[in-house]
């Protein structure tokens, strides 16, 4: 059994726990601005936009008689794009919510 794998995991998720509860982590390995929210954002974006780009050109390929193209392999693609970019507006409505939320904070 590694107890080193265990051990590193166990101090991540310390880690991590104390940063979302807002108190300084011991010695941690992630920088000291943590991960970058832009990026993360960004990525997640990139990756609903390939999917779509990806299941309308499956789509496409369908509609134009290509043997290799599946129904089924469409519409699976198809409804993957439309549930991650469903999720993607629930998450964008989440970041305008606390965005208000904050707006509105007394000071």
């Amino acid at each position: 059994m590694d107890s080193k794998g265990i051990d590193q995991m166990l101090g991540l998720l310390r880690s991590t726990a104390a940063q979302a509860t807002g108190r300084p982590a011991e010695a941690s390995g992630t920088p000291a601005g943590g991960v970058d929210f832009a990026q993360v954002l960004q990525n997640s974006i990139d990756q609903v936009s390939q999917a779509q780009q990806k299941a309308e050109g499956m789509a496409a390929n369908f509609a134009a008689g290509d043997n290799s193209a599946n129904l089924h392999e469409v519409m699976i693609a198809l409804q993957k794009a439309n549930v991650s970019f469903q999720e993607m507006v629930q998450v964008r409505n989440k970041l305008v919510s606390a965005y208000h939320d904050v707006m509105n904070m007394q000071v």
